[in-house]
């Protein structure tokens, strides 16, 4: 069941709303509010309920998934990530996200991680 989100955008900001976004979902993880496992309304339904284009929550997602804060698993939607992993285990994600963001295979994502190792 996906969690209700509390985000309120405060339009005279000089914060982009995807940031403002952004903040509001990370202040929710760290406070605990947001559990890991925790699925996260459809970018449709927050871009509805926040009445902004469904682009802004996209990007806002996508930063997410970078900061490893957030996992998107397809048709399956978009998950809190449980941060409680070591440092090694938070960088592996971190890059793997990046990588599938990029549109990277697992192959190519590893001989990129075996040249750079060189």
């Amino acid at each position: 069941m996906d969690v209700r989100l509390r985000i309120h955008l405060d339009s005279s900001s000089t914060e982009p709303v995807f940031a403002q976004i952004c903040t509001a979902i990370r202040t929710d993880i760290e406070s605990g509010r947001l559990h890991p496992g925790a699925r996260l309304p459809t970018t449709r339904a927050l871009a509805a309920e926040l009445d902004v284009a469904v682009n802004t929550v996209a990007k806002a997602y996508r930063e997410l998934e970078i900061a490893g804060c957030l996992e998107g698993r397809g048709r399956r939607g978009t998950f809190v990530v449980d941060q409680s992993g070591t440092a090694r285990q938070r960088e592996a994600l971190r890059f793997t996200t990046a990588m599938r963001a990029l549109g990277a295979t697992q192959e190519e994502a590893l001989a990129l991680v075996r040249r750079a190792w060189g």
